[in-house]
């Protein structure tokens, strides 16, 4: 007789999954070597694990050491708790964006301090653009890139939601803090609403985190040098222009949310000397908007069309 056949060999346990390069941790000493002074614009730089909110928790800092304030940076691999205007959150998977909050003292008027969402996206806006992406600001504070294939959203257009900017002024007065959120790595599925989007979906893959981090930093950090050597006078360091050039909501018909409810719709003719925007209605009656005085700008169709 032949030989019994051997019994079928058992399967063992799977092995476990590679790791993705795309979401390798950020290596602190890289970062803090090239961002430090003197070789980059900063003067602390603190890397961690995981944080509620790098601008809750870099206020803390702050509180407890006002050198913070002298340009300090702190970036989380894993926010859970992270904060955006009129009271959202924003979460993020681990090593899938760039979570970080740059404090910095304005050294200008308190009246120009309206710009510093909108220089910060300017310099966010020059850094995503050197991954290849049409990135442009959408006023006052969000930076925006085309989705594929140039689909329609109301409300949004081809555009959606990569970076969100909150500027928040310390509690002593004399500092702000800067957080800046990119969604660099995350999949569709990942992404908390359709209006968003990451680099990848938008078409920049393999984008390197710690890269883009440095790049982020030092764009902000000289648009801000240049507004602080103007007095804090956008007009006159050049910046106006370049942020009114970089901005999708001007010359575009939109529809501003109050915080009561109410609605403006009109034309986003321009940015003030102040950072409002300014928003024609029907009738012509200009309205200069204040960051705190909406809670969503979107743009509309033809003015007075349904959204």
């Amino acid at each position: 007789m032949p030989p019994a056949a051997p019994p079928p060999s058992q399967p063992g346990p799977a092995p476990d999954p590679a790791p993705d390069p795309a979401r390798a941790p950020l290596d602190a000493g890289r970062v803090q070597a090239a961002l430090l002074a003197p070789a980059g614009p900063l003067a602390r730089c603190a890397v961690v694990a995981r944080a509620g909110s790098t601008s809750t928790d870099l206020l803390a800092l702050l509180a407890a050491d006002p050198a913070w304030a002298d340009g300090g940076l702190l970036v989380a691999e894993h926010q859970d708790a992270g904060r955006g205007r009129a009271g959202h959150t924003w979460t993020t998977p681990p090593g899938a964006a760039l979570t970080l909050s740059l404090a910095v003292r304005p050294g200008a008027p308190r009246d120009r301090w309206g710009w510093l969402p909108l220089l910060t996206g300017l310099g966010v806006v020059r850094a995503v653009r050197a991954t290849g992406l049409d990135a442009g600001l959408k006023w006052p504070n969000d930076v925006l890139v085309p989705a594929p294939g140039g689909a329609d959203l109301p409300g949004w257009g081809r555009d959606r939601k990569a970076v969100g900017i909150l500027a928040e002024v310390a509690p002593a007065g004399d500092a702000v803090v800067l957080g800046i959120g990119v969604n660099v790595g995350q999949t569709p599925d990942e992404l908390p609403v359709p209006s968003a989007i990451s680099l990848r979906a938008a078409g920049a893959a393999g984008v390197d985190r710690e890269a883009l981090l440095v790049a982020v930093v030092r764009e902000v950090c000289g648009v801000l040098d240049r507004w602080r050597a103007a007095g804090g006078d956008a007009a006159a360091a050049g910046l106006a222009a370049e942020v009114t050039a970089a901005c999708r909501t001007v010359g575009a018909t939109v529809r501003a949310t109050l915080p009561g409810g109410a609605e403006l719709r009109g034309l986003a003719e321009r940015i003030a000397p102040d950072g409002a925007l300014v928003v024609r209605d029907a009738a012509g009656t200009r309205h200069p908007l204040l960051a705190g005085d909406v809670r969503h700008v979107r743009p509309v169709g033809e003015l007075g069309s349904a959204v």
